[in-house]
């Protein structure tokens, strides 16, 4: 069991990802790189980043290489989202999570998402949260 955001995590993520069928055919025509910011964790604040291009995705440690998009939240708001007790839209509506950078792409984006969500439940189911 890997913990949340820690380095075997973000191997096992970005592992899924790289080898999935799927999450390739999804991300075809999408062009997109989100930098994700976690700040206040139990041990210190984790960068990671997704990038999508055309076909291909990459997950892994550190802010994506071309920025499209940046998220920060809160540990507590991190795990909440990652584990289902709050959706990301409301977070951010809430002002937990707070984004800046090109919203049209991560809207065009969605479908690559929504993959991901799928592909990614074995990871989920083998995380740790605390």
């Amino acid at each position: 069991m890997s913990r949340y955001l820690s380095r075997d995590w973000l191997a096992a993520v970005g592992d899924e990802v790289a080898r999935n069928d799927e999450v390739r055919n999804a991300a075809a025509g999408h062009a997109l790189a989100v930098t994700q910011v976690v700040t206040a964790g139990p041990h210190g604040d984790i960068t990671y980043h997704l990038e999508i291009a055309d076909g291909t995705v990459a997950f892994g440690p550190g802010p994506a290489t071309a920025e499209d998009v940046r998220f920060v939240q809160d540990w507590e708001t991190a795990v909440a989202v990652a584990i289902g007790t709050i959706n990301a839209q409301e977070a951010f509506l809430q002002g937990r999570i707070t984004l800046a950078g090109n919203q049209r792409r991560l809207v065009d984006a969605q479908p690559v998402f929504a993959v991901l969500e799928k592909v990614l439940a074995p990871v989920r189911e083998a995380t740790s949260y605390a």
